[in-house]
């Protein structure tokens, strides 16, 4: 799924206008229809509407939401925020049509005159859209705040939270913003909505359909996409029935030490799960028996060490991962650079204190073979890349990081981004905050290592990656809550996300 700048879905909305051909009016009529089905499947036990609307398109649409919910026997208020005394033409004509209807309308113009309403009741924003330009100032950033503070049952933004912006937001000490628990946008998602700091203005966001232009949507140019489940279903490759573990790859796992054994198994099963032929893993000497217990279907190669640091022929392995609790004793970043120097075009996926090493050690990015997959946690990208004052601007920079250096990147979190060494950046759907627990990326390894092991290019592994990733952690939340999840679920889940796939 594209996601578009907010002057692309301006145009997308002109260019459906002119070629389907519809009148804005009618396509008014279709968006907010479509967002009112959803209010009503999701609150259609609550009798109590209140809607915000602004004099602009925007306010359009939350005035055909009205007309639909009044006539199925909702109790509607609608509350005119009168910041301008100009009124779009499509929004008088709705009101005109609302008008007809048994809906309370109220304008108000100070907010002195702010209305009571129920606490019951469901707030919908309909104020500003995707179109703002500037901070919301003076009247209506009172109401906006008001809206914040007052008790209600929930709050439903349309199209995007009323102040917020759709790409960069400078969060000055001026820009106020509906902070809503649902947000119905349509066709595209913003960028600003995969963004941390937006989270409490967003809240979950649902992309409805409304039959924008498919030639538009296919040439739009952006950077930016949303992975979905159809694109995932259609790159991950079925088995043949004639095919044997010599078809499925051979991997290479260099994780854990004395003590920190757990990261080693997790990966080494998550890598099994994910389909890999053939998994050795390094360990150190005192670790042999741990492995050989907890993941039976690895073989071994031992280092005769405390750490990590023998250097092994590694031709016969289709892929490495490399990371997860390997320390940082000297001899282990010896192995981490002959690593990158004996295998220049073999995948990689490295994760955790390698990225550290090599954060230490700067020399060793230009020794990293190409489009290696590395999957940083927020702080180990900071020491990768640097500091950064919000969520854009490391955006900006872990493409830039990609670009310069010819790799992936999985930035891990809430829509966990990919970046690719185009400049194209994936956001990752699925997932859950019960995943935020120690061994999920180790997991994450795994299953990358298993993929790529398997002969699936880094770009397509990584994708199948991070969205099985994600989906084994909502089935194991489903089944036992997100309280109580640990990493050990999502290995047990997986087998049931790919299953869905």
């Amino acid at each position: 799924m594209k996601i578009l700048k907010t002057s692309q879905v301006k145009e997308a909305d002109a260019y459906t206008i002119e070629n389907e051909p519809i009148k804005s009016i009618d396509l008014m009529e279709r968006v907010a229809t479509n967002a009112f089905k959803w209010i009503i499947e999701n609150f259609s036990t609550q009798n109590n509407f209140v809607i915000f609307v602004g004099t602009g398109n925007n306010g359009g649409d939350g005035l055909v939401i009205a007309r639909k919910l009044s006539e199925n026997g909702k109790n509607v208020s609608v509350f005119v925020v009168e910041f301008s005394k100009k009124f779009s033409d499509d929004f008088k004509i709705n009101y005109e049509r609302l008008q007809k209807t048994n809906t309370l309308i109220y304008h108000f113009s100070d907010i002195t005159q702010y209305p009571d309403y129920q606490n019951n009741s469901v707030v919908i924003d309909a104020i500003f859209g995707s179109g703002l330009s500037r901070d919301v100032m003076g009247f209506p950033a009172e109401v906006i705040k008001k809206i914040n503070t007052t008790s209600h049952l929930a709050t439903i933004a349309i199209d995007i939270p009323s102040g917020l912006f759709g790409e960069q937001n400078h969060f000055s000490e001026n820009q106020t913003i509906i902070e809503a628990d649902f947000t119905l946008t349509f066709e595209f998602p913003f960028l600003s909505f995969v963004l941390a700091e937006n989270q409490n203005f967003v809240g979950e966001f649902i992309v409805i359909p409304i039959g924008i232009s498919e030639e538009y949507i296919k040439k739009a140019d952006t950077k930016y996409y949303l992975t979905e489940h159809s694109e995932i279903s259609e790159i991950l490759q079925p088995r043949k029935k004639f095919s044997h573990k010599g078809n499925y790859g051979h991997g290479f796992l260099i994780a854990g030490g004395y003590g920190r054994m757990g990261a080693a198994i997790l990966a080494a099963k998550a890598a099994h799960r994910a389909g890999i032929g053939l998994l050795t893993a390094q360990v150190c000497n005192k670790c042999v028996e741990i492995m050989q217990i907890a993941s039976p279907e690895t073989m071994l190669l031992i280092d005769n060490s405390d750490n990590l640091s023998a250097s092994f022929d590694t031709n016969k392995f289709s892929a490495i991962g490399l990371g997860p609790a390997i320390g940082f004793d000297e001899k282990t970043i010896n192995l981490v650079e002959n690593l990158f120097r004996s295998n220049p075009n073999k995948p990689f996926v490295i994760d955790a204190d390698a990225i550290t090493i090599i954060a230490q050690n700067k020399e060793l990015l230009s020794i990293i073979p190409k489009n290696s997959i590395l999957t940083p946690h927020p702080k180990e990208f900071s020491r990768l890349v640097g500091e950064t004052k919000n969520s854009f601007e490391r955006l900006q920079k872990q493409r830039d990081f990609s670009i310069k250096h010819n790799i992936i990147i999985v930035l891990k979190g809430a829509y966990s981004s990919i970046s690719l060494p185009n400049g194209t950046v994936y956001f990752n759907n699925t997932g859950n905050p019960g995943m935020a627990t120690g061994g999920s990326g180790d997991v994450l390894t795994g299953i990358i290592l298993g993929l790529l092991a398997q002969g699936y290019a880094p770009k397509e592994a990584v994708k199948i990656g991070v969205y099985v990733h994600g989906l084994s952690g909502d089935i194991a939340a489903d089944e036992n809550g997100q309280n109580s999840l640990i990493a050990s679920d999502l290995i047990d889940n997986l087998g049931f996300a790919f299953q869905s796939l």
